[in-house]
């Protein structure tokens, strides 16, 4: 996996990381052009996929790094942070 660019964010919303943000994530990083991965303690998952992001137990206050691999897809990538940021709009 080849890292272009990376942001490394905090979960802010109460109720963390969990189906409903995970989908909305998902939905971001499958507009990418190249992979979006999600890093948190050494492990990684593929942003596209809900199930991957879940897997990855992300409670509020954890610290994530999202990242791409071509760095055309940065709009993606400050968008997924902003996103994160804002606590998914809840």
């Amino acid at each position: 996996m080849k890292t272009a660019q990376s942001r490394t964010l905090r979960i802010v919303n109460d109720l963390g990381l969990h189906a409903r943000s995970a989908a909305k994530l998902a939905k971001l990083a499958g507009e990418a052009k190249g992979g979006v991965w999600i890093m948190k303690n050494g492990n990684t998952a593929d942003a596209t996929s809900i199930l991957d992001i879940l897997t990855l137990a992300c409670p509020a206050g954890t610290e994530i790094t999202v990242s791409i691999d071509d760095d055309a897809d940065l709009n993606t990538l400050e968008r997924i942070a902003t996103l994160v940021r804002s606590g998914f709009g809840e």
